[in-house]
């Protein structure tokens, strides 16, 4: 067993990824070159997870307790729910990033480069268990809106979402002038977002997972 000091190194280096490349760099003569390439790998891939906000990362720790699998798409899209649903609510962001109109939907860019490798499978790496503990970080509000979402949008395939999003206002107020195959990178603001979803709250009860599933409804019937 390492010893206290030793296992709070491990600690710090494992929670940030410049305190461990700055220990390898100094330590480089005592590690073999193929190592050294190794870590240096893993420690970009770190560096891709934390340049995540922690709050978007307490999000997608829950979102994994709670579902028993979660691709990529379908990700992106439950984030956007319930960022969208949560400003209903409460008037204002549950996380910063921004979420931009891409072809497939509504994207967060960085959570995208995150998970990009498993395509349209479902997200599985043992690198991830660098989310454990983060999601008793929530607040019960948080992990309230969290449970409605997945309890209802959580139900679907990214293809299936992605399908509802595109016959919402603030993807296509965003991808206005775009054709449907075009990229694009225009950032689809929280206000439009927030306004959006207000309107759906008069129509349907957002706290609810049985509002939330009339609502998923009417979308993919066109109403």
């Amino acid at each position: 067993m390492p010893s206290k000091a030793y296992s709070d190194v491990m600690e710090k280096a494992l929670s940030d990824s410049q305190y461990m490349e700055k220990l390898l760099i100094q330590n480089r003569e005592k590690t073999g070159e193929t190592a050294y390439k190794k870590t240096m790998k893993a420690i970009a891939e770190l560096k891709r997870i934390f340049n995540v906000s922690e709050k978007m990362l307490m999000c997608i720790a829950y979102i994994f307790e709670q579902m028993q699998e979660v691709t990529p798409l379908a990700l992106q899209k439950i984030l956007y729910y319930i960022q969208g649903i949560y400003m209903a609510i409460y008037g204002f962001p549950l996380f910063e990033e921004n979420c931009v109109a891409w072809q497939h939907g509504p994207v967060y860019e960085k959570v995208y480069y995150l998970f990009r490798d498993f395509k349209y499978n479902p997200i599985d790496d043992n690198r991830f268990a660098l989310f454990t503990g983060k999601a008793g970080k929530l607040a019960e509000d948080e992990k309230q809106v969290i449970d409605l979402v997945v309890a209802s949008f959580g139900r679907y395939s990214g293809k299936v979402l992605e399908t509802v999003t595109h016959n919402e206002r603030p993807w296509k107020s965003a991808r206005n002038g775009y054709g449907i195959n075009d990229a694009s990178n225009v950032i689809m603001e929280k206000e439009d977002i927030r306004d959006y979803f207000n309107e759906v709250a008069h129509n349907f009860n957002i706290n609810s997972v049985t509002g939330l599933n009339e609502y998923i409804e009417s979308k993919l019937s066109g109403i």
